[in-house]
């Protein structure tokens, strides 16, 4: 799955590209804000300001904004046309990851202090309620017919990012084995919702906004999503194996809070003796220390848990560019796409 050397050095041109298109208006949105979460959401953007500067080492690639300027391309339209939608997408997933942080305990993301611990947890939640509320108001500001459609496909969104979010909590809830154990297509419905919804999201109000027609426009959405779910895929297994040195976060840290991720669920559905003994592991409810942590993902290798995630990714990347190839678009913008898939899922922040 890794990319060849010309797309992985291709690839952050395309996401610059995008990020340099995207920032001026991006930067005016947030300085609409009130200050207070001017300051938390430029903190939290990686910016070193509310001007739109970024922090060294602290921004992220921009994959959502970059999914709706190629979108709109891929159609036909100017990457311009879109900016407003990929303004929208940015601050709705700069939301979700303020009140995640929070939901999770995470207390670094990009290697800093997320802002619930830089500021507060009220402040960070104001923060995230106002990002949601500017969202929806910058995408209504869009010229032209699509608007409403394009509204209609963010609230929509906006409805299964959640949706997502509350099954990701309530699986915490839910017992490692047994009848009421949570299984591993049940995590796929809820990666879709949490993570593929605001990917699809972007590349969809991109084709809107673009000017595309239905079929165009869901063929985007669907490419979206199902990249959506590889990330997932991906980011689980960061969470269990990641290099703490890249990905900012403890070695075994998904571990260590117990979560059910799509590694453990189905190294835990394999049935095999290392999945009884993950599942004895884990069922005393007891802190995961060093050893402990090291032993359970040892486990969940040997029951064939990474290896299924990782060929989860395979199969969503494959599905999506299926979908770009469902549908005539524009030569130029498909190859970016194209190009695009295997890196952004290959990530290792």
């Amino acid at each position: 799955m890794t990319p060849p050397v010309a797309q992985r050095t291709d690839a952050p041109r395309i996401l610059a590209r995008c990020r340099e298109l995207v920032r001026p208006a991006l930067g005016q949105a947030v300085r609409q804000m009130h200050p207070w979460h001017a300051e938390i959401t430029a903190f939290s953007l990686g910016w070193d300001g509310s001007d739109g500067r970024a922090a060294p080492g602290a921004q992220g690639k921009g994959i959502r904004q970059t999914l709706a300027l190629l979108g709109a391309e891929a159609v036909g339209g100017k990457a311009e046309s879109a900016v407003l939608g990929a303004v929208a997408v940015e601050l709705i997933h700069t939301f979700s990851l303020l009140h995640d942080d929070i939901m999770d305990g995470d207390e670094t993301r990009r290697q800093r202090a997320t802002a619930w611990k830089a500021y507060g947890t009220g402040p960070a939640v104001l923060a995230g309620d106002a990002l949601f509320a500017l969202a929806v108001q910058t995408l209504a500001g869009a010229p032209g017919n699509a608007c409403g459609q394009a509204v209609r496909l963010l609230a929509g969104t906006l409805d299964e990012l959640v949706r997502g979010q509350a099954d990701d909590l309530l699986f915490e809830t839910r017992p490692w084995t047994g009848p009421d154990a949570v299984q591993p297509h049940e995590y796929r419905v809820m990666a879709e919702q949490k993570t593929g919804a605001l990917l699809g999201c972007a590349a969809g109000l991109g084709a809107v906004l673009g000017g595309a027609g239905r079929s165009e426009t869901d063929a985007l959405t669907a490419a979206g999503r199902h990249l959506g779910v590889a990330f997932q895929a991906v980011d689980d297994v960061l969470g269990i194996w990641g290099d703490p040195e890249i990905t900012g976060k403890p070695v075994h840290s998904d571990l260590r809070r117990r979560k059910k991720t799509y590694p453990v669920l189905t190294a835990l559905a394999a049935g095999g003796p290392a999945s009884l003994r993950l599942g004895a592991l884990l069922r005393t409810g007891e802190p995961l220390d060093d050893r402990t942590a090291r032993r359970a993902a040892g486990l969940i290798e040997e029951a064939g848990g990474r290896s299924a995630a990782l060929a989860e990714a395979d199969r969503h990347l494959e599905r999506a560019r299926a979908c770009l190839g469902s549908v005539t678009l524009a030569a130029e913008p498909r190859a970016d796409l194209l190009l695009l898939l295997p890196y952004l899922v290959e990530r290792t922040v």
